[in-house]
């Protein structure tokens, strides 16, 4: 990836000499600038073409006084080709994987169990039961313990069981299935959030391979000013304050690709975290930056939040739980009723018959409970279900107000930063015109360092600011998502 290349000595004395001649031919600097693009060409024709990654050649210009510099080696290539991943694939792998998302997908999951079994509380029970009595014996049929039937009893049948009047049990699954819907708000939350989470992290390390990259350009142009610097001021063009000038521009360069390069693979690093269950750097990410992303108007983004919006289902989900809480407290004032079926046989022998006498034979019995007093309990589970839907209900016109508020506050913030988006390009662009220009014009001497040092730092920031933009107005988008759903 990173290529290392030196200047040819040999070729660069030859070329220095050869102007050098052709300056005090020419009778000085006037005549000299008329044809010094023509031998600016023919000297760097004697060097090596440097790559951008160059930009950290230890070897200072010839003549300078600056000491050999350590350069910053690039990380070998992990073995086998690189997963190329786009956001898509980056989100779906994150969803597979992260403990996080799925502690809401189990919590669905028990939820919605926890709903089939209220649901089944009402449907008829059946059961086998076989059980063997031994009583011991005092001379009598029943023996010791006169509940028994005697001192043998075999009892093998099979019971039904329905309850016919449960109220407690009812509003237990009214309450289980607004669980559900809150468990399912809830998990629609973390997934919008996930989004956020990774995009965030997928475009923060597109922009932060950019920014290396534009660290790598700034670096070698950054070298090649001062390669220029040092010719001109052996040619007597410009004052040797330029070259040091330019070697301290190309020192701070250097600082900066180190950090741009601590940057990039920081931002790998976390996101690898998020990506996979074991742990690897061998993937790339596809650049889409420049994708064009529509932004829907305002009127269709209230509308698609005010029908698909997680965070107001969940409020209202949980003031659903709370309604239906206060029900079961209130369902421990009434009676319940309920009805047991058994058929088999509960005798002192173990068979259909007995002596002629039938053993097999069914049994039913029907129950009714209803409460009198149990010193003001059921009262007071009233009195806390109540106090918990009071404070559901004021969640719940809380999340209505921050839903506005969210909505119009992403809203604003994805339409600056489209604005500003606009705005960089051009800046961009003209940055780049910039710098190609006062280029030109310190080599013909109608620039100063001072003008050619600041455009490259401008052309630079720019570069920057303009993938940091990029990536906030995806991040803005993927927030107004979390409310709207997928536009």
């Amino acid at each position: 990836m990173t290529t290392q290349s030196r200047v040819s000595l040999t070729g660069l004395e030859m070329s220095q000499a050869t102007h050098q001649a052709t300056y005090y031919a020419l009778g000085g600097r006037r005549k000299a600038k008329k044809i010094l693009p023509l031998f600016l060409l023919l000297w760097g024709a004697t060097m090596p073409v440097a790559l951008p990654a160059t930009a950290q050649s230890s070897d200072p210009p010839p003549g300078s006084q600056g000491a050999t510099k350590a350069t910053p080696q690039e990380p070998e290539s992990p073995a086998g080709a690189p997963i190329t991943l786009t956001l898509r694939d980056a989100l779906a792998l994150v969803r597979k994987n992260s403990p996080e998302y799925h502690a809401f997908v189990t919590e669905l999951g028990i939820v919605h169990e926890d709903r089939a079994q209220a649901r089944a509380a009402f449907l008829p029970s059946v059961n086998y039961t076989n059980q063997f009595i031994y009583t011991e014996g005092n001379g009598t049929p029943s023996g010791r313990s006169i509940a028994n039937n005697g001192v043998h009893e075999y009892v093998s049948y099979g019971s039904v069981h329905e309850a016919l009047l449960d109220a407690p049990q009812l509003a237990e699954y009214r309450r289980a299935h607004a669980a559900e819907a809150l468990a399912r708000a809830r998990e629609e939350i973390a997934s919008r959030g996930l989004d956020v989470t990774v995009t965030e992290s997928y475009y923060g390390l597109v922009a932060a391979e950019r920014k290396y990259a534009t660290a790598q350009e700034a670096c070698q142009i950054a070298r090649e000013f001062w390669l220029l610097s040092d010719k001109l001021q052996r040619g007597g063009e410009v004052a040797r304050s330029d070259v040091i000038k330019f070697e301290l521009q190309f020192n701070e360069k250097q600082r900066a690709l180190l950090e741009a390069q601590l940057e990039m693979n920081r931002q790998r690093l976390s996101f690898a975290v998020l990506l996979f269950p074991n742990f690897t750097q061998n993937f790339s990410v596809v650049d889409d930056l420049e994708t064009p992303m529509a932004l829907p108007a305002l009127q269709e983004v209230e509308s698609a939040g005010s029908r698909n919006n997680p965070q107001l289902e969940a409020a209202m989900a949980a003031l659903s739980v709370a309604r239906q809480e206060v029900w079961m407290a209130r369902a421990g004032y009434l009676p319940a009723a309920s009805l047991d079926y058994f058929y088999g046989i509960d005798a002192n022998h173990f068979a259909t018959r007995t002596d002629g006498v039938a053993n097999l034979g069914y049994a039913a019995t029907a129950s009714l409970v209803i409460p009198v007093w149990n010193w003001g309990v059921t009262h007071s589970k009233v009195k806390q279900a109540g106090f918990r839907r009071e404070q559901a209900q004021l969640e719940l016109t809380k999340a209505q107000r921050q839903l506005l508020a969210n909505l119009h506050g992403y809203y604003d913030e994805a339409t600056t930063v489209r604005n500003e988006i606009d705005n960089l390009r051009r800046s961009a662009d003209l940055a780049a015109d910039s710098l190609r220009l006062t280029k030109l014009r310190y080599e013909g001497g109608e620039a100063s360092v001072l003008e050619l040092v600041d455009a490259q730092n401008t052309f630079t920031g720019v570069q920057d600011t303009y993938a940091d933009a990029q990536v906030r107005y995806r991040v803005s988008l993927a927030k107004l998502q979390t409310l709207t759903g997928s536009f």
